[in-house]
C-alpha cells in the first residue's frame, strides 16, 4: 500500500503479502511458437560468458541464470513472476491457507504487534493469547522497529519448535511471557456472524483452497440461527484476491443457474473462457460445497462492501454481483486488477506466475486499471476518508497492462489528492507517530457496515460527499 503510512487491513500470520492473484495452478510444457531470435540469444550467451570469466569475482552459474529468468519475467507487468524455491512455497502457502507458526490474526499498533484475532482451535488460542493484546518481544528481538513482514516470518518456524512471546494486556495493565509450540496453521479465510437479528455479516478476507467449503459452513450456520434472514452483508474490503474457481463459486451462491460470472481472454486457446454460474467452473473431484445451502440465497437482499484494497477475485464477486443488479456495491472503487496469471510449474520447486488473460465482467466491461465503482460511495468513518487516497491501486504500479478498452491517461488528481491526504495525516499526528487504525471491520464502530445496514432496512444511508471515480483510462472514438 502507498505513501509513508502503512495502510493494512488483517493479515493472517503466514500469508503471503500483497495482492494475492488470481490463478489456476497447471504443470504443462509448451513449445515456443514462432522462430527464436537467434542473435538476441547468442548476445545473451556472450553476456553469460563474459560475466562468468571478466566479473571482479566468481559468480554463481545458477544464480546468473535465475536472475536472468526473473529478469525476463519482471520486465513485463507487476503481477508476473518468477518463483524460485523459497518464494514458490511461500505463493502456495498463501493460496493453500496452511503454514506453520503460532495461529494470529494481526495489525500493526504503535509499532507493536497486535493481535486482531486468535485462530480458534491454534497455539496461541490455547495459550490464552485474546484480541487485542500487543506483542512487544519475540524470542530476543524487541518488536519496535520491525515491518508487519518482518514479524510474521519471526514468528514462522519449522513444526514443533518454540517462540517465546512477551504480551503486554492493555486493559489488564501486565505484560507476560508466552512460551507457543508451532503448528501447521489453516487460515480462516471467512469469518461470519449474525450482526442484529436477521441480518448476516460475512467476511472473506483471501480466495483459497478451503473458501468454498468455508463460506458454506459460514452461511449455513447463519441460516440455522435465523431460517428468515432479512439482509446480507458479503464484506470483501482489503480482499487481495486468490483462485479464480473460488470467486466463481462464491459468486453463484448468489445468482441463478447458468448465468456469465466472468469470461477471460488472451493470447491462448485456455484463456478464452465464460465462467458461469454452475457447479461444473467451479466444482472439484465432483463435489459442490454449495449445493445443500438454500434457495433462497438467490433472492436474499444483498449489499457488497469494498474499498480499493478489494482486487482481483474479490473484483469478479462485486463485478458479477453489480451487473446483474443482484447487489448493491457499497464502499470505494476497488482496486483494478483485471488480469488472470496461470501458475506453470518448472521443476518441483520452481515455477512460472504469468499473465495469460484478462477479464471481463458479464457485461464485458474490462475493470484492468480502473476497478470496479460503487453504486454507493461510503467514508471510511463518519469523519470522512484520508487512508483511501493514500493506498496504491493497479494503476499506480509500473508496468501495468492497460484494460485494452481506451488509451490510458495519468490521473494527476489522484496524486494531488494523495499527496494532500499524506499532510493532514502528517500534520495531524506528527510525521513520527501512526495514524489511528481504522475500526476492526465487523465491529459496532465499523462505519460502512452500519450503513450497509441502513441500506438493507431501507433507512437513511450516509454517502460519500466527497469521493469521486477515478477514471485512470479514457476511451477515445474516431
Amino acid at each position: 500500500m502507498g505513501g509513508k503510512t502503512k495502510v493494512a487491513g488483517w493479515l493472517a500470520l503466514g500469508a503471503v503479502a500483497g495482492a494475492l492473484t488470481t490463478m489456476q495452478l497447471t504443470a504443462i510444457a509448451r513449445n515456443t511458437t514462432g522462430a527464436l531470435p537467434l542473435e538476441e540469444l547468442q548476445q545473451l550467451a556472450a553476456v553469460f560468458g563474459m560475466v562468468k570469466s571478466d566479473y571482479v569475482e566468481p559468480v554463481d552459474e545458477k544464480k546468473l541464470i535465475t536472475d536472468a529468468i526473473g529478469g525476463m519475467v519482471a520486465g513485463l507487468d507487476p503481477h508476473s513472476q518468477y518463483f524460485d524455491k523459497k518464494t514458490f512455497k511461500e505463493f502456495r502457502e498463501g493460496t493453500s491457507g496452511r503454514f506453520v507458526g503460532v495461529g494470529i490474526e494481526i495489525g500493526m499498533e504503535d509499532g507493536l504487534v497486535k493481535v486482531q484475532t486468535p485462530i480458534e482451535g491454534s497455539p496461541a488460542f490455547r495459550a490464552g493469547i485474546k484480541s487485542g493484546d500487543l506483542i512487544t518481544k519475540i524470542d530476543d528481538t524487541f518488536v519496535k522497529g520491525l515491518t508487519m513482514d518482518q514479524a510474521v516470518k519471526k514468528m514462522r518456524g519449522e513444526p514443533n519448535t518454540k517462540v517465546l512471546l512477551q504480551v503486554f494486556r492493555k486493559d489488564e495493565n501486565r505484560s507476560f511471557p508466552v512460551t507457543i509450540t508451532r503448528e501447521e496453521i489453516r487460515v480462516q479465510s471467512v469469518r461470519s456472524r449474525m450482526v442484529e437479528p436477521g441480518y448476516g455479516w460475512l467476511r472473506v478476507s483471501q480466495f483459497q483452497d478451503r473458501t468454498v467449503e468455508d463460506f458454506a459452513v459460514k452461511l449455513g450456520e447463519l441460516y440455522k440461527q435465523d431460517p428468515n434472514l432479512k439482509g446480507i452483508v458479503l464484506d470483501l474490503r482489503n480482499d487481495p484476491g486468490g483462485l479464480l474457481e473460488a470467486s466463481v463459486a462464491i459468486s453463484s451462491v448468489f445468482l441463478p443457474k447458468d448465468v456469465v460470472v466472468v469470461s477471460t481472454n488472451g493470447q491462448i486457446a485456455e484463456s478464452k473462457q465464460v465462467f458461469k454460474a454452475n457447479a461444473e467452473f467451479y466444482a472439484r473431484r465432483g463435489s459442490d460445497p454449495l449445493k445443500k445451502l438454500p434457495e433462497a440465497l438467490k433472492s436474499v437482499p444483498l449489499v457488497v462492501l469494498v474499498n480499493e484494497g478489494s482486487a482481483s477475485a474479490s473484483e469478479i464477486v462485486a463485478g458479477a454481483l453489480q451487473d446483474h443488479k443482484r447487489a448493491t456495491i457499497m464502499g470505494a472503487q476497488t482496486f483494478g486488477k483485471g488480469s488472470v496469471q496461470t501458475v506453470r510449474q518448472l521443476s518441483p520447486d520452481t515455477a512460472l506466475k504469468i499473465t495469460t488473460a484478462r477479464y471481463y465482467t458479464p457485461s464485458g466491461a474490462s475493470i484492468q486499471a480502473k476497478g470496479i465503482v460503487p453504486d454507493v460511495w461510503l467514508d471510511e468513518t463518519a469523519e470522512g476518508t484520508i487512508f483511501g487516497s493514500l493506498r496504491a491501486r493497479e494503476a499506480d504500479l509500473e508496468k501495468h497492462i492497460s484494460s485494452g478498452q481506451g488509451a490510458e491517461i495519468k490521473d494527476t488528481a489522484r496524486e494531488k489528492a494523495r499527496e494532500e491526504a499524506l499532510k493532514k495525516l502528517e500534520e495531524a499526528n506528527g510525521k513520527d507517530k501512526a495514524p489511528k487504525p481504522l475500526p476492526e471491520f465487523g465491529s459496532a464502530e465499523d462505519f460502512p457496515l452500519q450503513q450497509a445496514l441502513n441500506r438493507l432496512k431501507g433507512k437513511t444511508v450516509v454517502a460519500s460527499k466527497t469521493q469521486t471515480e477515478r477514471k485512470p483510462e479514457d476511451t477515445k472514438t474516431n
